[in-house]
């Protein structure tokens, strides 16, 4: 065994009950908040995946409407008698 071994080794049986279940506890606490985040996390996702799927829609309806804007002035612009006329 090294010396830093037997030294830890040593801070470890001097922990008291209380410290025991002080650490104990901690630990617990921080698995349930990571339990808690992974769930944020999740729903953030699902979220995004969702708001993407809307955007994608988004753009598809825009490019119809501008492709739709410029048929309709392509023709009228057709149907327009030249000032002179």
């Amino acid at each position: 065994m090294t010396q830093e071994h037997i030294a830890n080794t040593k801070e470890v049986e001097m922990l008291s009950d209380e410290q025991l279940i002080d650490l104990q506890s901690r630990i617990a606490f921080q698995e349930d908040s990571l339990i808690a985040l992974n769930d944020v996390i999740s729903r953030q996702q699902q979220q995004i995946d969702a708001l993407e799927r809307e955007l994608l829609l988004h753009r598809e309806k825009l490019v119809e409407i501008l492709d739709w804007q410029a048929t309709r002035a392509e023709g009228a612009a057709a149907d327009e008698k030249p000032p002179h006329y």
